[in-house]
């Protein structure tokens, strides 16, 4: 998908929710024609002996203005829905050039020993929590002393430095993480550092971030940090 710009954004999603309110409009107008031919029709045929009951007649007039008010309801939802995805994709949109972590377990060293941050998140505090860094071909390189961590997200920073005390080559690693607490389980998603190069749409119509690679595109949702 190409990257966009907000005035193109802010088009398309005007664009679509003027439409989908037109149609909303549309329909709900063929609607209340319908019922009220069909109204006209019952009071022609009605038998003069036996007329419409005044209740009957007001039950169905306000049937007519529950059809009109629905579509109403509709329109007005259909538009708040439009201008709450343009916010998204201009929200989306000024996201470019930052840093932020999703999920994923990527740790990147480069030439000079710098290495990406990466993170952590806790659906519950854990007493336990244990960082091993792995190398590509699997092999334990890292593992940190425990430590205990409350729940939600944090973000660590790596030296380079391996358990042997040089440090690592330049390449791409893996972060595992383990938590506990009292001895059971805690569960744990991994977050790794990725930049934000472009915004796309979905069919949808919702923002997705493209993290150059680093990362599948993600949408807003899947952000824990902006660093």
């Amino acid at each position: 998908m190409s990257t966009i710009g907000s005035n193109v954004l802010n088009s398309v999603n005007g664009n679509a929710a003027a439409q989908a309110a037109a149609a909303s409009k549309s329909n709900g107008a063929d609607l209340q024609d319908s019922f009220m031919t069909l109204l006209v029709t019952q009071l022609k045929n009605q038998d003069p002996m036996n007329p419409m009951e005044n209740a009957e007649m007001t039950s169905q007039l306000a049937q007519i203005n529950t059809v009109s008010g629905i579509s109403e309801l509709n329109s007005t939802l259909e538009g708040i829905t439009g201008q709450l995805d343009a916010g998204q994709a201009m929200q989306a949109a000024g996201l470019i050039g930052s840093g932020v972590l999703v999920p994923g377990n990527r740790v990147l060293v480069g030439e000079d020993g710098s290495t990406t941050p990466f993170g952590v998140e806790l659906e519950q505090a854990a007493d336990e929590v244990q960082i091993t860094v792995r190398n590509d071909s699997g092999e334990v390189v890292r593992r940190f002393e425990p430590f205990a961590m409350d729940a939600g997200s944090e973000s660590f920073t790596w030296n380079g430095e391996m358990d042997n005390g040089e440090n690592a080559p330049k390449g791409s690693y893996t972060v595992s993480v383990e938590a506990s607490v009292d001895g059971e389980a805690v569960d744990v998603v991994n977050l790794n550092y990725a930049l934000v190069n472009g915004v796309s749409l979905d069919d949808n119509g919702a923002p997705l971030l493209d993290l150059g690679g680093v990362s599948e595109q993600v949408s807003l949702g899947d952000i824990r940090q902006i660093l």
